[in-house]
């Protein structure tokens, strides 16, 4: 595999991964269904599986930005576990709408799980790594917008959290945005 592939593959994967929070917004803008602490969590996940994956889009492929790539997929995984242990007991309730019987945070699970798996393949084909390229060719205009497009959720995902959540901690349950409402937002 050369250079210029596995950046093209790490742009798909920038793709599927802002795929995923475009999702994530459009349940949260439409739905009105505002993400709880460990969705918030889990955001950051992706955000940090975005942030290696653009790296190697960047800068060229290297085994630290895959490392980047999967510690975040654990961490995100790690937190969708714990979601999923916290909803598991029968009468527990859940969190969200389900999407074909499975809820949000099982789907980042496997998706999370996917990322480690597609980052850990790759790192198979040493020759993206020994062919270093001497300069760059300029980057495509799907990588640039690939990385423009993650840079972009990434920073709309932290002000929807600052609206959300305000200074303090988020809420367990939120159903408010507490900086649009004012100073005493009403609490149903």
């Amino acid at each position: 595999m050369t250079p210029s592939m596995a950046r093209t593959l790490n742009a798909v994967g920038l793709l599927a991964v802002s795929l995923v929070l475009i999702a994530a917004f459009l349940d949260q803008v439409l739905l009105g269904e505002l993400p709880c602490p460990l969705c918030l969590l889990q955001r950051v996940g992706f955000m940090g599986a975005a942030l290696g994956l653009a790296l190697n889009v960047k800068f060229g492929p290297h085994p630290g930005h895959y490392g980047v790539v999967i510690l975040s997929a654990c961490f995100g995984g790690m937190v969708s576990i714990r979601q999923i242990l916290g909803h598991i007991v029968p009468g527990t309730g859940t969190y969200g709408s389900a999407i074909l019987g499975l809820h949000y945070y099982s789907w980042a699970l496997l998706v999370f799980g996917a990322i480690v798996l597609g980052c850990a393949a790759l790192l198979f084909f040493e020759r993206q790594f020994a062919e270093p390229e001497a300069t760059p060719a300029r980057a495509s205009t799907f990588l640039i917008a690939m990385t423009v497009l993650a840079a972009t959720l990434a920073l709309a995902t932290g002000v929807s959290t600052v609206l959300e959540c305000g200074a303090g901690l988020c809420p367990d349950n939120p159903v408010v945005y507490e900086l649009l409402q004012g100073p005493n937002p009403p609490r149903p």
